[in-house]
């Protein structure tokens, strides 16, 4: 880490603190301090600041859902192509003490079946970051105690049926037990919040908005509906397909009566049970499109940097990372990606082109 920084703020050993409208606990004993200066925020040219870092650690899956991959999974990268756990950790702190980064997500792939996952989550909870990580939910029986002891700090799970049948269909995996199992796991080793992610699809799955947001209210975890995204492997993605948000609210509501929360920088716009039963998320990314908001970026398995889920260039992290370059040289590259950011995807707009990675290779 470079000299001359002006005096760290350190954090309190333990702390609630609000995180983009979402309080969550943190314990940072011991930690590194929070610098209370970041020398070069990442900001693109319509003055959005990124601090939200999304980290696929591998593109493999022990599902095969079916709007992420098709049938017959996907040519996996070598394993000499993956990032090193060193390598994602150099990275991330760079990103965390010298542009200002305060979050970070492990994605996939399924990222629990990157070997040795909670090595890398000790060596990133080092760092005065919300850490968190989005996973099928499938292993977490045997995995959530060591991955929270490790540092995480909370978990999305995914989860787009409570129907046996369907959720095979869905996954073509028979693990609807697994994953519920899982998502007590997750409740038991302490991980707060913990939120499921359902991505809503028309005539699949969108009979089951109204159970799945009494699931959310029965367990106590947050549902977050998902605007099924042309990010598809098999391109059958239609706007026909899309339940969007406004319909979502209005089916749950008819239900159970609710409001809106504010809206922050992150991706869900939330709504709260008037009874108290907790909330839950829409991620409208179709139908009411957050583009002039987001802070999020990715880094994918393969070492690629992307400025946007939906970018149609990368920036190659690895080749720079392995060439010798200094951390100048990195941030050199962080800087311009984030600076050729677009405005917005521009899904409904005729001109819209498809990223030609699909969501398992870039990360979620």
């Amino acid at each position: 880490m470079a000299t001359g920084w002006p005096t760290a703020t350190w954090w309190r050993s333990s702390c609630w603190v609000e995180q983009r409208g979402d309080a969550w606990p943190c314990r940072l004993a011991n930690r590194r301090p929070t610098l209370g200066y970041v020398a070069r925020q990442l900001i693109d040219t319509f003055g959005r600041v990124h601090r939200d870092l999304r980290i696929s650690v591998t593109d493999r899956c022990n599902f095969r859902c079916t709007y992420c991959m098709p049938a017959e999974g996907l040519v996996w990268l070598p394993r000499e192509e993956l990032l090193t756990f060193e390598e994602i950790e150099r990275v991330a702190r760079l990103m965390v003490e010298r542009h200002g980064v305060d979050s970070i997500r492990l994605t996939g792939g399924e990222p629990t079946v990157r070997a040795n996952l909670s090595t890398l989550i000790g060596m990133l909870a080092d760092l005065p970051v919300d850490l968190t990580m989005t996973t099928n939910g499938v292993t977490l029986r045997s995995s959530a105690g060591d991955l929270a002891a490790a540092g995480l700090k909370r978990i999305n799970i995914s989860l787009d049926s409570l129907r046996a049948d369907r959720f095979a269909e869905l996954t073509l995996r028979d693990d609807l037990g697994r994953v519920l199992d899982g998502i007590d796991a997750a409740l038991e080793a302490g991980l707060d919040p913990v939120k499921v992610n359902v991505v809503v699809m028309r005539g699949v799955n969108d009979d089951e908005i109204v159970d799945l947001a009494r699931f959310g209210r029965d367990r106590g975890v947050e549902v977050r509906f998902i605007e099924f995204m042309p990010l598809d492997a098999d391109r059958t993605w239609s706007e026909a397909a899309v339940v969007g948000c406004d319909e979502i609210v209005a089916r749950i509501g008819e239900a159970f009566p609710l409001e809106p929360v504010d809206r922050t920088s992150a991706p869900a716009t939330r709504y709260r049970y008037l009874d108290g039963a907790g909330c839950f998320g829409v991620v409208a990314s179709v139908t009411r499109s957050f583009c002039d908001t987001c802070d999020r970026i990715r880094l994918t398995a393969d070492g690629q940097f992307r400025n946007c889920l939906f970018a149609v260039e990368e920036f190659d992290l690895r080749a720079l990372l392995r060439s010798g370059a200094s951390d100048d040289d990195v941030s050199d590259l962080l800087e311009g990606a984030v600076t050729a950011k677009w405005a917005g995807h521009g899904i409904s707009s005729v001109d819209f082109i498809r990223p030609n990675r699909s969501m398992s290779q870039i990360g979620g």
